[in-house]
């Protein structure tokens, strides 16, 4: 049950609750069984007037022989037929208070259920916002989607929907044997007997159902990352023809998830019929063994007992047939638990010091001491020694690959060094919590990352109480405030999935408007007009270097033409830096420097 300790973690909180749950079942199977227990003996008194079946055991019995005597007592008062009446209400009341206490138990179950289901999704999306980024670069995003759609829903049908199966049906079971043990132990044994055979006949099914289970949530992320590659590439499928390729092989992943589906669905919908036919199989050879004994008077129970214990036994086989679909259910389950708490398990290498010093405000400068990244291995940084004074601008150049992007994610702690230490002010940045570290940290992407919501609020991201008033100060120092303005809703414009209803000049600029409102001492720009028209170019470039004013910039530089003024700049090969200086400086140098220069045809 290791597996399924996540979700009973969360069932804690709720002792008193199930408490009462738990109550309100055995009180519900209680007046269960008493209506269908004590109907028989009821109607032989009511309709032969003698005390066969079970009041000829009366004897020795103080519940049996007060049933007895009380029956007897209002025949001979009231008579068969005001018996029968009193015997037909106690049967409704009997049944209405099973169904109460049945009702109760769901109304108590039910948000305890929905409460897992909704902690578990929490949970998960509270990781993922926690995970460092390199998780997410060896994850498909459709295979994490999968896991907080199929899996998280898995869950909450296999596992979290069987909760209420999980005490009601062996109370059921246990009760109902309690009372087949009372009447009589003999019959009673050879049921307990045939009960494991069924079990092991059911486990033998249900036992691949784990495996098949990991193999449908493997294909449906293979699936959901095709829908997601074609939604973010449409524009290159369609300019490329490349749809009917793309559809084949959605088509033969869509197939592969179809035939998984199906494997497991014949194993687990074989379990409930499998077991009805067992259990009625047993049930039936109860009824011709045992009824040859009623019979033959080779035991001491009468017609009416025996038809009333067949009937508390045949009572069990639904509970028993339900349970059977629930532990199916729970193994297939098992698969989605597991690949969920794959996230929630997976490390969190970057340690957000949440009790550590904070980073009030940026006074010295940054300092990269020794400083080497590997990823599985493979060296991305080599010994980087880098000082960026405060107020001044650096630029990471180099070839594709030698580590630029890697080097400026190493500030905001995106990653953490695997040797060598970062410092800020002197201070070894792990030391500082992460979150203060950050608030220093404005960013600018080559990718507009933009959410569907307003422009105001897209705008005030890293500052979600900003006055209107310094939102749109933001955005005239961004050079956005003119487009904005002629919007139909101005400011509260919703600009779609990603930004979607701007062009890409606009979206741009509102991510520098997002970062001048943030207003941090120290910046990182990942080349942000390197896919612009030439208008909107210089427009985000004027807003860029509106943005760099007094303020700490590292630059990571794809068109060179951009970064002629850094003070210094950073020229990396293969992870290492290879030379250094200013734009003047590098070109005389005659290197590497000034072959890319020319490579880009820059004067």
């Amino acid at each position: 049950m290791k597996k399924y300790a996540r979700v009973f973690a969360y069932l804690k909180a709720y002792k008193l609750k199930l408490v009462l749950y738990a109550v309100c079942i055995v009180l519900s199977t209680i007046f269960s069984l008493l209506s269908l227990g004590m109907l028989m003996p009821f109607l032989d008194v009511i309709f032969t007037g003698k005390q066969t079946g079970l009041m000829t055991q009366a004897n020795g019995n103080g519940l049996i022989k007060w049933v007895n005597t009380t029956i007897s007592n209002s025949i001979a008062q009231k008579g068969k037929v005001a018996t029968l009446g009193i015997i037909c209400a106690l049967m409704i009341s009997s049944i209405f208070l099973k169904n109460l206490f049945l009702y109760l138990s769901y109304y108590i179950l039910n948000p305890l259920k929905n409460r897992i289901v909704n902690n578990l999704r929490l949970e998960m999306y509270d990781k993922l916002l926690k995970l460092p980024i390199s998780f997410f670069t060896e994850k498909r995003k459709g295979d994490i989607m999968s896991r907080m759609g199929n899996d998280i829903g898995e869950v909450e049908n296999s596992v979290v929907g069987t909760l209420e199966g999980w005490f009601r049906d062996p109370a059921m079971i246990i009760i109902s044997l309690i009372g087949l043990l009372y009447i009589s132990p003999e019959l009673t044994v050879i049921i307990l007997v045939c009960i494991p055979i069924i079990g092991i006949i059911i486990g033998r099914i249900t036992k691949s159902l784990k495996r098949l289970s990991g193999d449908v949530a493997q294909v449906a992320g293979e699936t959901f990352s095709i829908i997601d590659e074609t939604l973010n590439g449409l524009r290159i499928i369609k300019g490329f023809n490349f749809e009917k390729t793309l559809f084949n092989k959605f088509s033969d992943a869509n197939e592969k998830f179809l035939t998984a589906k199906n494997s497991i669905g014949y194993r687990r919908d074989l379990a409930s019929p499998l077991s009805e036919m067992l259990g009625v199989s047993i049930f039936a050879g109860l009824l011709y063994f045992g009824g040859s004994m009623v019979l033959n008077d080779k035991i001491a129970i009468g017609p009416s007992m025996f038809i009333t214990f067949l009937g508390m036994f045949y009572n069990i086989i639904a509970p028993a047939k339900t349970l059977s679909t629930s532990f199916s259910n729970m193994q297939k389950g098992a698969a989605a638990i597991g690949r969920i708490e794959e996230v929630l398990n997976a490390p969190i290498v970057v340690d957000a010091n949440e009790n550590g010093k904070k980073l009030i405000g940026f006074n010295e400068s940054i300092e990269f001491k020794n400083v080497s990244f590997y990823y599985d291995d493979v060296i991305i940084l080599n010994n980087i020694n880098l000082k960026i004074a405060k107020g001044k601008t650096v630029a990471l150049v180099g070839s594709s690959g030698a580590g630029k992007s890697t080097l400026a994610d190493l500030v905001p702690r995106f990653h953490d060094c695997t040797t060598g230490e970062i410092l800020i002010d002197g201070v070894n940045i792990k030391d500082y919590q992460l979150t203060s570290v950050r608030n220093q940290i404005g960013i600018v992407t080559q990718e507009p990352i933009l959410f569907n919501d307003s422009i105001a609020n897209n705008i005030a991201l890293g500052k979600p109480n900003a006055a209107p008033d310094d939102i749109e100060a933001a955005a005239q120092v961004a050079n956005a405030h003119q487009f904005i303005t002629k919007k139909e809703a101005g400011y509260q414009t919703n600009i779609g999935d990603r930004g979607s209803k701007l062009s890409g000049g606009e979206r741009q600029r509102l991510t520098i408007a997002r970062a001048i409102l943030k207003n941090p001492p120290i910046l990182i720009l990942d080349e942000a007009t390197s896919s612009l028209d030439t208008e909107s170019e210089k427009l985000v470039q004027d807003a860029i270097n509106n943005m760099m004013q007094n303020r700490t910039s590292i630059v990571i530089a794809h068109r060179l033409s951009t970064i002629r003024h850094a003070d210094e700049i950073i020229v990396l090969q293969k992870g290492e830096i290879v030379e250094r200086g200013t734009h003047d400086q590098l070109i005389a140098a005659n290197g590497f420097y000034y072959k890319l220069v020319h490579m880009q045809t820059v004067k």
